[in-house]
């Protein structure tokens, strides 16, 4: 049973529209820039466990490279969503962990796994379904 427009904007909350002339920005497009990515996303859970070393987010996110390891933190750190310690030693030690700002997400980042685990043997089938009518043309 599927729901019409209507059923699904007249049920739970009221999002506002964005991007129109008359909303231009909501706000939102700045916000997902950032932790609407992957990496962001798998970085933010792991510190949520607590502070780590460079090498140890390295090992804890499977696929990452150094590079975008590197532009990921940086570009949380600038958003005030990590904080990046230097300790004087010889070689100098990193550790990131989350601002109070950054650790306010991972209830929603917790809810998204949630909602994912959820529903996801429904979205394999519908993409089966979908790759079954349009042969040729998966979308990955």
């Amino acid at each position: 049973m599927s729901l019409t427009h209507t059923e699904v904007t007249h049920s739970g909350a009221q999002l506002e529209p964005c991007g129109q002339a008359d909303h231009a920005d909501c706000g939102i497009r700045d916000v997902l820039d950032r932790v609407g990515d992957k990496w962001s996303v798998l970085v933010i859970v792991e510190l949520a466990n607590g502070p780590r070393r460079f090498r140890q987010l390295q090992h804890a996110i499977d696929g990452i490279s150094q590079r975008m390891l590197t532009l990921t933190v940086r570009r949380l750190e600038r958003d005030g969503l990590v904080l990046r310690t230097v300790y004087a030693t010889v070689p100098a030690q990193v550790d990131y962990r989350l601002t109070r700002i950054g650790a306010s997400l991972t209830h929603l980042v917790k809810a998204l796994a949630d909602w994912s685990l959820e529903h996801r043997a429904a979205i394999a089938s519908a993409r089966e379904a979908y790759d079954g009518e349009h042969p040729g043309n998966e979308i990955r």
